[in-house]
């Protein structure tokens, strides 16, 4: 995204500008992940197993299956399995948008009212001036990236639902976990300190981080298989949609300034 200078910002400083229509659709599209909520809660109601769904034993994915049957010796009945699926792609394109308009420059300053961004600072370099990129401009380069990878990985599970026998569904997962994870981890780094929000986003993605090593060591043979997977899942949602209400409020209140102004 564009910036403007300020006369008051450092050299190499910009403003972002917070009040277009592509910051605007960024931050509510990744906002919007929070749907997927509301569809598990509809397709679980109609559930049609020989036992009730349970979120702490069924798998998110058992949810999606297009056939009734035993899938990998659970038995699978899902008859919403169009509405979970395009919960999941929904959801993915969601976090697509936000990886493709939430720039590097908004998400530095998104939580920071007034001050400028900076993308380079300046270093000696074999006695001759040169510049680098900064620490938070790296950082929210990588998390528009992962945040990127994560929203391909649900629309990969949307599309190729687990009783296809496809590996493309299982890597699409691991893409959602990994990459919502440490997106969230590097958000809370880039935004420490500048909002409250900062040790949320990090816990929700401290959480996936564990649920991941859980699920990883243990092959998934535990007790409660849907619980482990939804500390992977449901942190990353949670996370992310917390930081898209951030950006969408910091650009909804910079849009009013200038309608009042």
């Amino acid at each position: 995204m564009k910036g403007h200078s300020t006369a008051a910002a450092p050299a190499g400083s910009f403003l972002p500008n917070l009040r277009s229509v592509r910051a605007n659709i960024g931050g509510w599209a990744q906002l919007s992940v929070v749907q997927y909520f509301v569809a598990e809660a509809a397709v679980i109601q109609a559930w049609a197993g020989p036992e009730p769904y349970s979120r702490a034993t069924g798998y998110i994915s058992d949810l999606g299956a297009i056939s009734c049957g035993v899938y990998e010796d659970r038995a699978v009945c899902s008859p919403l399995h169009l509405l979970m699926n395009a919960s999941f792609v929904v959801q993915g394109l969601g976090l697509i948008l936000g990886a493709l308009f939430l720039t590097a420059g908004l998400l530095c300053v998104a939580a920071r009212p007034g001050v400028a961004a900076r993308r380079f600072r300046s270093v000696a370099a074999d006695s001759a001036p040169a510049r680098v990129l900064t620490v938070p401009w790296i950082l929210a380069v990588a998390i528009r990236i992962l945040t990127g990878v994560a929203g391909v990985g649900t629309v990969l599970v949307g599309l190729v639902p687990e009783d296809l026998d496809s590996p493309w569904h299982f890597a699409g997962a691991l893409m959602f976990f990994i990459g919502g994870g440490f997106a969230l981890l590097l958000l809370g780094v880039l935004w420490f300190r500048q909002t409250p929000v900062s040790w949320f986003l990090a816990l929700c993605g401290l959480v996936c981080i564990v649920g991941l090593i859980i699920g990883g060591v243990t092959g998934m043979e535990v007790a409660l298989p849907g619980l482990v997977e939804r500390l992977m899942g449901y942190p990353v949602t949670i996370g992310l949609a917390a930081a898209g209400l951030v950006i969408a409020q910091r650009v909804h209140t910079e849009r009013k300034a200038i309608r009042l102004g």
